[in-house]
């Protein structure tokens, strides 16, 4: 008797409302201890009560397929056919979201198809989560908006095979529902808006900038070249004045200045012929390095016999004596010609008849004499 189905309760689909759920789980769902304990004899007003204690949704689970909470209370609503009212106020309730969830899916089950869409998609704008145990027993998070997306477009669910319902577009194109408007499309459209206004604004601002840029840019690069032809203009003024004042300082300096800068230049184009030009500067001039090393040795030696010849000297009188006897000797000795002169000159012991007399060679002033003779290499005297 407790598992019978109401009297009153009128056939779905064609059919006893229990028959939705398959007689497997069905079965199953008799022998738990949930239905004989929590389920029996339960009103409309009482399920409320069951409904709202539900922690998850979900079919059979386990080895076994026990079937959990929420399965059995949807078969209870099948049996005992609650009011229309009933279920729309299980579906309106916004503080308990499984029970919420419990008229959904009791609407769906049992409802027309136009009743399924307008009392369902009103629910996509609920977001809470939702508790779902897996037939393994464990549990997952999912959202209310998800669910109620599943029910409408699933054909199984919580193993229960779904009442087949036409899709919405093709409810649209029979004119018997009216294009679904969204809670979001307001505020997507407003959003939208915003957005538009806030590109445009923002563009504009960037094109009023860069316009701005623009005008500067062109001023300030004009101002740039205006600037860097006077710098020009300047600075050849100042190098001009720098020259002139070097011009009135002194020419010449300049200009020689300018000639050495000209030399050197051509030093350095004709540096192969350096050389060449010192060769022919020295024949030139007749005389070259050794022509100087020579000269020099040569002042040395007759400084030399000059110093000799100083030392040797006795007196005065005695360098008097050789300078009145040998008139053409200078410092350095007889040269070529005067020795030649000399030799041809008569003796100044000669006599009147042009004769040489002797001399006596025992006289200390010949040997002398003929002592400094010897050194400069004349002949002794005769």
């Amino acid at each position: 008797m407790a598992n019978r189905t109401d009297k009153e309760a009128a056939t779905i689909h064609g059919t006893n409302p229990q028959n939705l759920v398959e007689n497997i789980v069905r079965q199953k769902i008799y022998q738990t201890i949930y239905w004989k304990e929590s389920c029996f004899a339960l009103t409309a007003e009482l399920l409320i009560e069951k409904a709202v204690d539900l922690k998850a949704v979900g079919g059979t689970y386990g080895g076994q397929n026990a079937p959990t909470h929420f399965l059995c209370l949807i078969l209870k609503m099948l049996q005992i056919q609650p009011d229309k009212e009933i279920i729309i106020e299980y579906i309106k309730n916004e503080d308990f979201k499984y029970v919420r969830l419990l008229g959904a899916f009791y609407m769906r089950l049992v409802g027309r198809p136009l009743e399924v869409y307008q009392y369902l998609e009103p629910l996509y704008n609920d977001y809470r989560k939702i508790r779902i145990q897996l037939p393994d027993g464990s549990f997952a998070l999912s959202h209310m908006d998800a669910m109620v997306d599943d029910m409408l477009r699933k054909d199984y669910m919580f193993d229960i095979a779904l009442p087949r319902i036409p899709k919405r577009l093709t409810l649209e194109n029979s004119k018997q529902l009216d294009p679904r408007l969204s809670v979001l499309d307001a505020e997507f459209d407003e959003a939208a808006l915003e957005q538009e206004a806030g590109e445009a604004a923002k563009q504009a601002a960037e094109a009023a900038a860069a316009s701005i840029a623009n005008r500067d840019g062109l001023q300030h690069a004009s101002a740039r070249s205006g600037r860097d032809e006077d710098e020009e203009r300047a600075e050849k003024e100042r190098a001009k004045e720098r020259q002139r004042e070097k011009w009135r300082e002194d020419p010449k300096d300049s200009r020689r200045e300018d000639r050495g800068r000209d030399k050197e230049k051509d030093s350095r184009d004709y540096g192969e012929d350096d050389e060449y030009d010192r060769r022919r500067h020295r024949d030139r001039d007749g005389y070259d390095d050794r022509d100087r090393d020579r000269g020099s040795r040569r002042q040395d030696r007759d400084d030399d016999r000059d110093k000799r010849r100083g030392a040797r000297s006795e007196s005065p009188d005695r360098d008097r004596r050789r300078r009145e006897r040998s008139p053409d000797r200078d410092h350095r000795g007889h040269g070529r010609e005067s020795r030649d002169e000399h030799s041809k000159r008569p003796s100044a012991q000669a006599g009147a008849g042009g004769k040489s007399r002797a001399v006596d060679l025992s006289d200390p002033e010949i040997i002398a004499a003929n002592l400094e003779r010897a050194k400069l290499g004349l002949k002794p005297l005769k």
